[in-house]
């Protein structure tokens, strides 16, 4: 699938312009700091644009914000979308980053464990 010029351009402004949830996270996954998995922020992936993205696991992370109240359909289809690409898409509220960033982390961790496993390498 060619890249499409426009959806990359996008991936750059929101990079630029990140949710001061997305830049805490990021502080922790990027660099391979989250235990040596390398992971991209606001990666175009198909006709989406993820927030962070583990290619060798498959693993999308999705910070949701006020943005996104009102769109729970068009979350379900562009996960239903990733899942049918063998994608692996977690969820979380930008308030959890700021009030419980271990319990985030956590679950994070444990999905990349339980990817690992299932002989996503």
């Amino acid at each position: 699938m060619k890249k499409d010029p426009l959806l990359k351009e996008r991936a750059r402004q929101l990079r630029h312009n990140a949710a001061p949830a997305e830049v805490i996270l990021w502080k922790i996954l990027r660099g391979r700091r989250f235990a040596g998995f390398k992971f991209r922020r606001q990666q175009p992936t198909g006709p989406y644009i993820v927030d962070f993205f583990c290619a060798q696991l498959k693993l999308v992370v999705e910070l949701d914000g006020e943005t996104h109240l009102g769109r729970e359909k068009n979350d379900e289809e562009r996960d239903a979308w990733l899942q049918e690409q063998g994608f692996k898409v977690v969820r979380f509220w930008n308030p959890l980053v700021y009030e419980d960033r271990e319990a985030v982390e956590d679950t994070i961790w444990r999905e990349c464990e339980e990817r690992m496993k299932a002989g996503r390498r």
